[in-house]
């Protein structure tokens, strides 16, 4: 991996495409303590990628709207839950919650949908959008890092877990999968 690939990742991530920062950016972090990367280096390949994939969304959303949305969204796992989710929070924090929903999971993902179709100013949308994932990046390759440099003092309190986490994990996801495609109530008695 390099810091165009940590870049690529993130903008995936912003683009609305199911790739959980949560997972990227902790293990560009274990590879800062490995000497692979640098710490801002990375946390800031982080944040221009987000900003990149945001870019994208956004244009989405000023382009194809709502109905787009609401038609094709669930191809990448977003509900109208979702969006209205975002919108609401856009509506009520306006232009900073741009800034504001890249420090919150999940809500990081989809603000871009709502600020491109109520049309936000670009330049200030993808400003904010990079400031407030610049903390976020931080946050998660530090906490990569410091597991990374201690992973040899933890190591023995996962031996022998690995299967039932990993169990854990795999059931974990596929009832996140199940849970975004199924229909949603008023699909369901249409």
């Amino acid at each position: 991996m390099s810091y165009a690939g940590i870049a690529l990742l993130m903008a995936i991530e912003s683009a609305c495409i199911p790739l959980p920062s949560e997972l990227i950016m902790p293990f560009s972090g274990y590879l800062v303590s490995t000497g692979d990367f640098d710490l801002h280096s990375a946390s800031i390949a982080g944040a221009v990628g987000c900003a990149i994939g945001s870019a994208v969304a956004y244009w989405v959303g000023v382009w194809g709207g709502r109905p787009f949305l609401e038609r094709y969204g669930r191809y990448v796992l977003i509900r109208r839950k979702d969006l209205d989710m975002a919108d609401r929070f856009f509506e009520r924090w306006g232009m900073w919650a741009v800034f504001i929903s890249r420090l919150l999971p999940v809500i990081r993902t989809f603000i871009s949908l709502p600020a491109g179709i109520s049309r936000m100013p670009f330049m200030p949308f993808l400003i904010l959008s990079f400031a407030g994932s610049v903390p976020w990046c931080y946050l998660l390759t530090y906490v990569g890092k410091v597991l990374g440099e201690n992973w040899q003092n933890i190591r023995h309190y996962f031996h022998g877990a690995d299967l039932l986490i990993g169990a854990f994990l795999l059931v974990g996801f596929g009832f996140w999968i199940w849970h975004h495609f199924k229909p949603e109530p008023e699909q369901v008695k249409k």
